[in-house]
């Protein structure tokens, strides 16, 4: 498979298949990086697209530049990459996991589909689990600008007072999303409620975690990539 590595703009990139009309920007989540699109890239490239993939802030070969992995630094980023894939393709498409799923509903006005997996659908909802979770409330955060939880997360005042002024686009577009029934960091309510608003498709793996890493559960993410690609 062709493979080409790049610089958009500086950030990081690499860019699978033989030139095409039509493409894939994929999108890793937290603690990932650019060269996880590959997998996904050898399912994609055969029915005719390419796949484009960088990486986010602190990710990858941005690793201890001193970057911040948050909404204001990674939104720019993709719109950065949108711009770069706007030029060349006629149709642009997302595969995107985790926190990389919510970078892109802030920075991509329209996908012609999207391909989801472990989405972080409520960041709001999501940081004040956290904060639950930790034993703190609101009112310290706010007080506190930041909390260092016991499970290896800094929470911050800053960080939910942007999410909160700054809500994610409503897509119209298909929505392919792949979940796993014990994922712990998106509930169970919160994916059901966005597949009904959106009129999107669910794929539930129930042995399946947020991070999808065991054979078998890798094996059912390549299955449904194929399936919905």
């Amino acid at each position: 498979m062709k493979t080409e590595r790049l610089r958009i703009g500086g950030i990081p990139a690499a860019l699978y298949g033989e030139p095409a009309d039509r493409g894939y920007l994929f999108l890793h989540g937290q603690m990932g990086h650019k060269e996880e699109a590959e997998t996904f890239a050898r399912t994609a490239c055969p029915k005719g697209y390419q796949v484009l993939s960088i990486d986010l802030p602190a990710h990858g070969e941005r690793r201890d530049r001193g970057e911040e992995l948050a909404p204001w630094t990674a939104a720019p980023d993709i719109r950065a990459a949108l711009d770069w894939a706007g030029h060349r393709w006629k149709s642009i498409s997302l595969r995107a996991n985790s926190i990389g799923a919510y970078f892109a509903m802030l920075a991509f006005d329209a996908p012609d589909r999207a391909l989801l997996v472990s989405p972080i659908l409520d960041m709001e909802e999501l940081i004040l689990t956290m904060l639950s979770r930790a034993g703190a409330t609101e009112g310290q955060l706010r007080e506190r600008g930041e909390i260092a939880a016991p499970f290896g997360q800094t929470l911050s005042w800053k960080y939910l007072c942007w999410v909160r002024a700054h809500p994610v686009r409503d897509w119209t577009c298909p929505v392919r999303t792949l979940y796993g029934g014990r994922d712990d960091m998106t509930a169970r309510r919160t994916v059901e409620a966005y597949v009904r608003r959106h009129d999107a498709r669910l794929t539930v793996m129930e042995e399946g975690e947020h991070w999808f890493h065991t054979p078998g559960q890798l094996a059912g993410l390549r299955g449904w990539e194929e399936m919905e690609t």
